[in-house]
């Protein structure tokens, strides 16, 4: 999946010889924490953030009221020359780079304009969608080896009782470095016919595994 296909390409934004008082009006206006800072060619100079701004401005318990605090200017505070995307990276590894760096928003540039925006949760919620996880259904781990064709075998079981994956995740194991994890989403309430199915075929259901479900 790219990047083009979560990203927000509607996206507020200032300039540098804004204020702080702009930059708190906005973000409240638009129910956002994140804005990219640019110049009239539409070139991210910055990003300012919700944090940013809480740092730059009094506590509400410290008793200050000097209204030049408010009319910094953002250049002052912004984030300068801040890491970018582009429309055509994908999303895994864009995922990557948010956790090595530590960032919570990515302005999408092409042609050195901003073109979108994507944030820590455009992210999560395109992980929840991937998954499956907001659809009904159940979940169910496998432990298979590590080999070819592991996974079309496993799948002539769900054909066989004809019910649906949602999403398919491979993890590799932790204790048995031969053996990969399946963490699969399945579109049925009631997976007990399906694990016998798969433990008869001679795959380990490593979840569930509750005694008082049958299995």
């Amino acid at each position: 999946m790219l990047v083009e296909q979560i990203m927000n390409t509607s996206v507020p934004s200032l300039t540098p010889d804004h204020t702080i008082n702009d930059a708190l009006k906005l973000l409240k206006e638009k129910k956002i924490r994140h804005l990219p800072i640019i110049n009239d060619k539409r070139q991210v100079l910055g990003v300012v953030t919700d944090r940013d701004l809480k740092d730059a401005t009094p506590s509400t318990l410290q008793n200050v009221s000097d209204p030049e605090i408010y009319n910094r200017t953002l250049e002052e505070i912004m984030t300068k020359n801040p890491i970018t995307g582009h429309p055509l990276d994908f999303v895994e590894e864009t995922a990557s780079i948010f956790y090595d760096n530590r960032i919570g928003c990515l302005p999408i540039v092409s042609h050195g304009k901003l073109v979108g925006m994507i944030t820590e949760s455009d992210l999560l919620y395109k992980f929840i969608e991937l998954t499956g996880v907001h659809q009904p259904g159940s979940q169910i781990e496998i432990r298979v080896p590590n080999k070819p064709g592991v996974l079309f075998d496993v799948s002539k079981v769900f054909h066989d009782q004809k019910v649906n994956v949602l999403s398919v995740l491979v993890y590799p194991d932790k204790d048995h470095s031969d053996y990969k994890i399946l963490v699969l989403r399945v579109k049925t309430i009631n997976p007990l016919e399906l694990i016998k199915s798969i433990r008869a075929e001679g795959y380990e259901v490593l979840w569930p595994n509750h005694p008082g479900l049958g299995l």
